[in-house]
């Protein structure tokens, strides 16, 4: 996670206007909160800043947030504070998650910003989806997010600069992204993003290593997802190429009872 750790303290950069304030980002998932009690137990377990935890702990939610890189944790319990929010934030990455938390604990499991496809490899991602469903109570709900990839791959490789400036903290940034596309799917493709700073006085970068999946492949192994929590269903937000624009498209899936395995 050393790339995300690079990328922590600017990530409000890559965040749109519409959904920087946590109450907003939060707001963006209305239609699978609204499936909850006000009260309910919930992980946030690839939190990045913190925007949604916060966000859903403003709502009277009982919030974990968990994240793979102690930047990312550290900046969400920052962000707590700074709202009053009660969050209990944990260093953790996904296969660690149950040495955390006892089984059953959450009535709903957040997996989103495009999280899924940083583990490694197939096993990686059945192994991180096993961790989450053993958290998740019977008749609990996780919920993912997932870039376009097919949006992505068809553009190829390039360098994305945005073309407006992005006010953050009294301070102007010209976002840039750089996509190295793999000629192949199962292969790793790069993303670095960057952000100048003050006129580029300043810059930071980061580069993160994605291990693609077509949209197929996603609800492939989502079916397949099963071990003995039968009573849990999957609720897939499909996002499109950039972190910002998320669509309003969601899929129901039903769970399998069929045990995991490598796709």
């Amino acid at each position: 996670m050393t790339g995300y750790n690079a990328l922590a303290e600017v990530y409000e950069w890559l965040i749109s206007d519409a959904k920087l304030a946590p109450a907003e980002f939060a707001a963006s998932f209305d239609d699978v909160l609204n499936l909850l009690p006000s009260n309910a137990h919930v992980l946030d377990c690839s939190c990045g800043t913190g925007q949604l935890a916060v966000g859903l702990a403003g709502r009277g939610m009982q919030v974990v947030a968990t994240d793979a890189s102690e930047t990312m944790v550290r900046r969400t319990a920052e962000l707590s504070e700074e709202f009053g929010a009660s969050v209990r934030a944990v260093r953790a990455n996904w296969e660690e998650l149950p040495d955390h938390f006892q089984d059953n604990r959450f009535d709903m499991v957040f997996c989103v910003g495009n999280s899924l496809h940083h583990a490694v490899g197939a096993r990686g991602r059945v192994a991180a989806l096993e961790s989450m469903s053993r958290l998740l109570r019977p008749g609990g709900r996780l919920v993912l997010t997932s870039r376009t990839w097919e949006l992505v791959r068809a553009r190829g490789s390039r360098l994305d600069i945005s073309d407006r400036l992005v006010r953050r903290n009294g301070r102007d940034a010209i976002v840039v992204y750089r996509w190295e596309i793999a000629p192949h799917w199962e292969e790793e493709h790069k993303m670095a993003r960057a952000s100048g700073l003050g006129n580029l006085l300043r810059r930071h970068a980061g580069e993160i290593v994605p291990r693609v999946l077509r949209g197929p492949d996603i609800l492939h192994r989502l079916q397949d997802f099963g071990s003995d929590h039968c009573a849990h269903r999957v609720i897939v937000h499909r996002c499109s190429p950039w972190l910002c624009d998320e669509s309003r498209q969601a899929e129901s899936l039903g769970r399998s009872s069929h045990p995991l395995r490598p796709v």
